[in-house]
């Protein structure tokens, strides 16, 4: 209904890229931040503290206190961290919303790692373990501040359904609490994000207007007005949006197979490359000029550049053959790829570059982030202090014995 508060946080991990956020903040959303970095580049994008979320199985004292002094909303993981925050929460209440997160232990999706409501879970409080339900509800009587409640089911390879029986949980058990405490007290239902991507074409699917009508359906009073709502979507928003483009620099056979060896590979696709299973990605072949290559489809191998034989980006994939010179295209890359970058070989940060219609007929580009450079490779291992660990006075060994 009109006027029932709803905020739509982006989850920051999916893009942690400063004018992403802004664009998006620009359009509406805000921010779900998990670690003081991720605040930071919330902060600096110029999201504002009432569009922020704090989420995180590890908050320390100074990350809560931090928080709770910008009015930034806060989701507790544990009854640990519940009891540090009664030391950090001022008399007069915080200045933000604080509500707990809960695991409603409803089993995991098809990719475990990713499946944070299985019975053993890191995050939240396990509903359904001995006495943990009636300590949820106990913690709330004995906190009035306690206003939202927090529930996440996972993300790539959990069903629609599946996320929805975590949302009726959390759900049913704010009636629970509201109900006992005699009113209103749990004004705020904070579902989380997960929807999955579909990476096997170019259609967009499942989509979020299909998952807020499956959700009217399985938990119909989510929606009308007595509970405000907050969300956490991340790769859903965005991996649709980026494409990974990589120079084949050499073009090879081995066994009788293809193999294009090109510059992207486990330092921007880290879970593709360790879980291709889980993980695959389509790749589109471009020519030396970047023009949609042609020829029938030959069964090859796309390979990083990284020292390790299992470095693929692909692996037994049809396309027209890539050539030397060629372009290889990870489609669908636009979350958790060119933004996360794993270190492997002292590899560089690829550049990122943003792209739009300018209104003529064409497309501008503009940088996102530049290209790492060795002297900030450098930099971050160690560089400005290369004697650190030789400027000590040597140690004098025994002679060894005759």
């Amino acid at each position: 209904p009109p006027g029932t508060p709803v905020l739509h946080a982006f989850a920051v991990k999916a893009t942690p890229l400063v004018p992403v956020l802004r664009l998006l903040y620009e359009e509406g959303i805000g921010a779900e931040v998990a670690s003081p970095g991720e605040l930071a580049l919330a902060r600096a994008a110029g999201v504002p503290a009432r569009h922020t979320v704090l989420d995180s199985p590890a908050k320390t004292p100074d990350e809560l206190r931090r928080a709770l002094s910008l009015g930034i909303a806060v989701n507790v993981d544990n009854p640990q961290e519940l009891a540090r925050l009664d030391g950090l929460i001022p008399p007069a209440g915080p200045r933000a919303p604080v509500g707990l997160r809960v695991n409603p232990q409803v089993r995991a999706g098809a990719i475990e790692a990713l499946s944070t409501a299985t019975a053993t879970s890191k995050f939240g409080v396990a509903l359904r373990d001995a006495g943990a339900r009636e300590w949820v509800v106990r913690a709330y009587l004995d906190r009035p501040w306690l206003t939202r409640l927090h529930a996440h089911t996972g993300s790539q390879g959990v069903a629609l359904s599946l996320m929805a029986r975590g949302v009726a949980e959390a759900y049913a058990l704010a009636e629970e609490i509201n109900r006992r405490a005699g009113r209103r007290q749990v004004d705020t239902l904070d579902i989380g994000g997960g929807l999955p991507v579909n990476f096997a074409s170019d259609a967009t699917g499942p989509t979020h207007a299909q998952y807020a009508r499956l959700l009217s359906e399985a938990v119909p009073g989510l929606f009308d007005g007595r509970y405000g709502l907050v969300t956490e979507f991340g790769r859903s928003l965005l991996a649709k949006h980026g494409t990974v483009v990589a120079r084949v620099e050499y073009a090879k056979n081995a066994g009788g197979r293809p193999v294009a060896v090109t510059h992207a590979g486990v330092q921007v696709a880290t879970r593709t490359v360790y879980a291709p299973g889980a993980w695959p990605l389509r790749i589109a072949a471009y020519d030396a000029e970047g023009r949609p290559k042609e020829g029938p489809a030959v069964v090859q191998d796309v390979a990083g550049p990284a020292c390790f034989a299992g470095d693929l980006l692909a692996q037994g994939q049809s396309l027209p053959r890539l050539d030397q010179g060629d372009y290889a295209a990870a489609l669908d890359t636009g979350a958790y790829y060119f933004a996360h970058h794993y270190a492997y070989n002292s590899l560089p940060r690829p550049a990122v570059h943003g792209f739009a219609p300018d209104g003529r007929g064409g497309v501008v580009f503009s940088l996102v982030r530049g290209e790492q450079t060795p002297e900030e490779i450098v930099a971050e291992a160690g560089g400005g202090s290369p004697d650190a660990l030789t400027r000590f006075p040597a140690v004098r060994r025994p002679a060894p014995r005759p």
